[in-house]
C-alpha cells in the first residue's frame, strides 16, 4: 500500500527508528513499526488484519472516514483513504479492496 503523511513532521519521524523513539518512547515506537510494516506490506485495506494485534477498524462521529490501528493501548495510529474520490459500496460505504493509498493522520488516544 502506498503511504503518505498529514504532515512533514510527521513524516519525518516515521522515517527513522530513532525519531520514532525520541518522539514516542521505544515501546511504542517497536509497535508502529511493526503495524507500518504490515500497511506497506498490504496491497489493499481490506488485507490489514481485524484481529489483534492490528486489528483495523473504522471509526465513528466527527472520524467516520478515518481507520485507525491499535498502538500500546489505549493509542491508535490513525489513518484515512488517501483516493480522489474516496472509492464507495453501492451501500456508499468506504470499498476497502479498492483502498490501496492512504495517509497517516496521527498517533492519538482518541477515548
Amino acid at each position: 500500500m502506498d503511504i503518505a503523511f498529514r504532515t512533514r513532521k510527521l513524516e519525518k519521524a516515521f522515517n527513522a527508528a530513532e525519531s520514532l523513539q525520541k518522539a514516542y518512547g521505544a515501546r511504542m515506537a517497536k509497535v508502529i513499526m511493526t503495524r507500518m510494516a504490515v500497511l506497506r506490506a498490504a496491497g489493499n485495506l481490506a488485507l490489514v488484519p481485524i484481529t489483534p494485534p492490528d486489528r483495523r477498524h473504522q471509526l465513528a462521529g466527527n472520524r467516520k472516514e478515518q481507520f485507525a490501528v491499535d498502538l500500546v493501548n489505549p493509542h491508535r495510529l490513525v489513518f484515512k483513504a488517501n483516493h480522489e474520490p474516496v472509492p464507495r459500496k453501492h451501500d456508499g460505504g468506504i470499498d476497502m479492496e479498492r483502498v490501496t493509498a492512504i495517509t497517516i493522520l496521527d498517533v492519538v488516544d482518541y477515548h
